[in-house]
């Protein structure tokens, strides 16, 4: 049972019963005011009547004196349940009818009965309370399921809220009903979603400016090595080249992830051929050997040439000539395999170089810094799909990214 509000429910309802039998069975056991009154009047009627074998006569004379002034039929039954006198309307004679028609026995101490047809005792006060305390289980189980489901659903829409949160939606809110500990809750959680809300979003904004006014420097070292062209040292001039080539690379991958994590859905959703897309890309790099099926997805284009770029990009940085890039379908999603001839990753760090900025260590030098694979885990998860590094069969590693052909409702942009 995975139901907050039906646990509630059926604990409520197992200690109601729980009461109704514990309280029944404690009346039966040491007997209550209404049924020792029943034994004091069956004590008394027996003193009135005769003994049990006196004559038909006498026993029917003293029930008419017992019961003169009442309108009513009464029966005097023996042990074995067979009548000894009757007054008034007569009872019918069976058994199963005596108890059909009468509306209260006594019982008599020597096993006698006398049974009427109106109230004139106290019957089974035992059974009576059960019957009570039951319907007043069934009377509080009625009233306090609407109450019981009014709390969990608020805790489901707070729920609802986290995980709207934790999606990346940083606007979620709660409503805040009441003034209980649930409500509390509730506003406390819009203030921290405000609060996380203020902060990411200046996060964002640091990082887009900051990004934005690193162009006009760069801009301008740029256009100073081109100036010195002529007097400037060839192998020193090279190295300023490709300095600024990684700079001008690092701030357009900035730029890209903040306008990722600004977004809840993709700016464009067209139908995309990703073989015909990772031929393009494939074609920018000598060494990059393409092959599989041709398939078409939902998504945008310029992210997914983004993501495969990144992908040959690492190899051909990171990696050992030739670069293998695969292109496979089955019913649900299509997967993209790009690997080399490289030792590949340790396990270890499989999942940590898809972190931002992460660097790893190996023999000849340091490997990988920046956004690469950072922005190719961002985008397969926005297409509704993810990106991870597997280990092949001959013991290498091989980027796979799986995106399904059609993405879920929730994923597509509104």
């Amino acid at each position: 049972m995975s139901r907050l509000y039906l646990r509630f429910y059926v604990a409520l309802l197992g200690s109601l019963v729980v009461f109704a039998i514990a309280t029944a069975l404690i009346w039966h056991r040491v007997g209550g005011p209404a049924e020792r009154a029943g034994d004091a009047l069956g004590i008394l009627v027996q003193n009135v009547l005769p003994a049990a074998d006196a004559p038909a006569a006498d026993q029917q004379l003293a029930l008419q004196k017992l019961v003169a002034g009442i309108d009513a039929g009464v029966v005097l039954l023996d042990a074995d349940r067979s009548m000894l006198a009757s007054v008034g309307q007569p009872l019918l004679s069976t058994r199963v009818q005596y108890k059909e028609q009468a509306t209260s026995t006594i019982q008599l101490p020597d096993g006698r009965s006398l049974v009427a047809s109106v109230a004139i005792g106290i019957g089974h006060p035992a059974y009576a309370l059960l019957l009570i305390l039951s319907v007043l289980a069934v009377a509080v189980g009625v009233g306090a399921y609407p109450i019981v489901r009014r709390l969990t659903k608020r805790l489901e829409r707070l729920q609802r809220g986290v995980e709207s949160l934790g999606a990346g939606d940083m606007s979620a809110r709660v409503a805040v009903e009441g003034k209980d500990e649930v409500a509390r809750l509730a506003l406390s959680f819009n203030r921290a979603a405000g609060r996380i809300e203020t902060l990411v979003g200046a996060h964002k904004a640091l990082l887009a400016n900051a990004s934005h006014e690193l162009r006009t420097p760069l801009a301008r070292i740029r256009m100073t090595v081109e100036l010195m062209k002529e007097s400037a040292d060839p192998k020193r001039k090279a190295g300023l080249d490709q300095d600024i080539a990684e700079l001008d690379r690092l701030i357009d991958e900035i730029l890209l992830a903040s306008r990722l994590d600004a977004l809840t859905g993709l700016e464009v959703d067209e139908e995309v051929d990703l073989l015909a897309l990772a031929a393009e890309e494939c074609s920018r790099y000598a060494h990059a050997q393409l092959d599989g099926v041709a398939v078409c997805i939902d998504g945008d284009s310029h992210l997914l040439r983004r993501m495969l770029r990144n992908l040959l990009e690492n190899a051909e940085r990171h990696g050992v000539a030739p670069t293998h890039v695969h292109i496979a379908q089955n019913q649900r999603d299509v997967e993209i395999s790009v690997s080399d001839n490289g030792l590949g990753i340790p396990v270890d760090e499989r999942e940590r170089v898809f972190e931002p900025f992460y660097r790893r260590t190996r023999a000849g030098g340091n490997a990988g810094a920046g956004l690469g694979l950072a922005l190719v885990r961002q985008i397969a998860r926005r297409h509704g799909g993810e990106a991870q590094c597997v280990r092949t069969g001959d013991e290498r590693s091989c980027f796979s990214v799986r995106i399904p052909i059609r993405r879920p409702r929730f994923m597509q942009k509104k």
